[in-house]
């Protein structure tokens, strides 16, 4: 590593070949977001046109791509899947006076900018940027280069953790492996599908998760919620499922300390097909039958992450339930422009509460808790339930059976008819039954119960995404998770929370 100023991070790279600069490449791109500034300095021919014209092909997916060099035209744009990518070349100008002329502070927002001789640029450069510096290295090879790689502000944490993930892979035995960016979710993990002497793996980078600000009673909401902060329920999960018959990814490489994962491929193959997408049935009968087996047994609290070490599954408490419910109030209500007094707060808590309390202190069993289509994968070569591949289930918890349920059939990204939604649910009740003693009519309140919290907690996030994370992709899918809201709703059980919501909570045009 090298001196930096003060939050500044640095490190040096040899690339000994082209092959080498490639592999920088692929490090780099591993960390950048949609809004991104990248400067490449150095001076003629060190290789920063042949750096971005690599980072340009591979965030196309297309190595036959025409990257023309943008000397003479000063910026070059390109529609790629992620993002709009803007690649610019700031040689003929002769300072910041001219920069105005091509438009870069104009560019639509998302746009990640590639800019070659960012010196001409001077202090109207961003304060958080990353910049990759090439020096001719003759005395190694002819096409050898050495590069410094500095994050500037808040780039410095993404460009230490390039470092530690090229240490990883390099440890394990993947450091040769070609690299290509998985579309990951909401989180701040981010995926990689590795390939290797003709084998693919998956790449998981998921940093530890940082406290926020105190909520309630001094804690933040992911303590509050339960959510995971580091790899280890992934780890301890993924073996125990495997225990059971159910088909987690396979663990080859972990580093629990810097969250670095290589896990098992389990394919591309989704629960749901066309444009715009629906369940595909049997499929999802498959993944009903998982859970009626799943949770056909008492599974323990308490499982291993590896020799001398366990892991405690949190429990579904109370305050977790509704922590969340209330994410309605504090995103999704305020971006309607409603405002809820403590005295309405309180009878939701006091509505929540009622019907909670059953099922928190009832039968408890594993909850993956994100069980819906974009975390299962189809693998029909295997048999039964083991054709459902099970993925996130890092935030896994001990809690009522009906909540997992909940998640699939009334899937936050997908339309699950009425109709399909019932039989479903009446597949699972009726393979419940058949394993012994089953009360399903208290069964179908609980998943009513925890459809529509889990409804109102989703429609919460969504807004929370736009506002505070700058994610608006999310609220296309606000219709749908309105609608298994108020399909929920309307359980006779459900009636004085029902009628909360119409009192309070303005019908979402669809």
């Amino acid at each position: 590593m090298l001196p930096t100023a003060p939050g500044n991070y640095s490190f040096n790279a040899a690339l000994a070949d082209e092959g080498g600069t490639y592999r920088l490449m692929a490090d780099i791109a591993a960390v950048i977001e949609p809004g991104d500034v990248i400067t490449l300095s150095g001076d003629l021919g060190a290789g920063k046109t042949t750096f971005a014209r690599a980072l340009i092909r591979f965030f196309a997916g297309d190595e036959s791509i025409e990257v023309p060099s943008p000397t003479f035209t000063l910026t070059q744009t390109y529609v790629l899947p992620r993002f709009r990518l803007v690649h610019a070349d700031l040689y003929r100008l002769s300072g910041p006076a001219e920069l105005a002329e091509i438009g870069l502070e104009d560019a639509e927002e998302g746009t990640l900018l590639v800019i070659e001789w960012p010196d001409r640029a001077g202090a109207l450069l961003p304060a958080d940027r990353l910049d990759v510096a090439f020096t001719l290295a003759p005395q190694q090879g002819a096409n050898a280069r050495n590069a410094c790689i500095t994050g500037f502000g808040r780039f410095a944490l993404r460009v230490e953790r390039i470092v530690a993930m090229r240490r990883f892979l390099d440890r394990t035995g993947y450091g040769r492996a070609t690299r290509r960016r998985i579309q990951g979710d909401a989180s701040t993990r981010s995926y990689e599908r590795l390939t290797r002497d003709g084998a693919t793996y998956i790449f998981m980078n998921s940093p530890k998760r940082p406290d926020g600000p105190a909520v309630r009673d001094g804690k933040p909401y992911s303590a509050i919620a339960h959510l995971a902060e580091s790899v280890t329920p992934f780890i301890a999960m993924a073996h125990a499922l495997r225990g059971r018959g159910f088909s987690a990814p396979a663990i080859f490489a972990a580093d629990r300390e810097s969250g670095l994962l290589v896990i098992e491929d389990l394919g591309e193959e989704l629960f749901v097909e066309g444009d715009p997408p629906v369940p595909i049935e049997a499929r999802y009968e498959a993944a009903t039958d998982l859970l009626a087996e799943l949770h056909g047994d008492t599974p323990p609290a308490i499982v291993p992450v590896e020799p001398g070490v366990d892991y405690q599954l949190p429990h579904y408490d109370m305050e977790a339930f509704l922590i969340e419910a209330e994410l309605l109030l504090d995103w999704y209500l305020p971006k309607l422009g409603v405002k809820i007094n403590d005295i309405k707060r309180n009878a939701f808590r006091s509505h929540w509460q009622e019907l909670l309390l059953p099922l928190t202190t009832g039968p408890q069993t594993w909850v993956l808790r994100d069980l819906h289509s974009p975390n299962l994968l189809w693998l029909p070569e295997r048999e039964g339930v083991a054709r459902v591949g099970l993925l996130d289930f890092q935030d896994a918890l001990m809690g009522p059976a009906a909540y997992d349920l909940a998640s699939l059939l009334q899937d936050a990204r997908v339309d699950v008819p009425e109709m399909m939604e019932i039989a479903l649910l009446s597949r699972y009740v009726r393979a419940r039954m058949r394993k012994g003693h089953f009360e399903a009519s208290d069964f179908a309140r609980g998943y009513a119960t925890l459809a529509a919290q889990r409804a109102s907690k989703i429609l919460g996030i969504f807004a929370r995404l736009e506002r505070r994370d700058h994610k608006p992709q999310y609220l296309r899918h606000m219709p749908r998770v309105w609608n298994y809201l108020q399909r929920s709703l309307a359980h006779p059980g459900l009636a004085p929370l029902a009628a909360w919501y119409r009192a309070n909570v303005p019908a979402l045009k669809v």
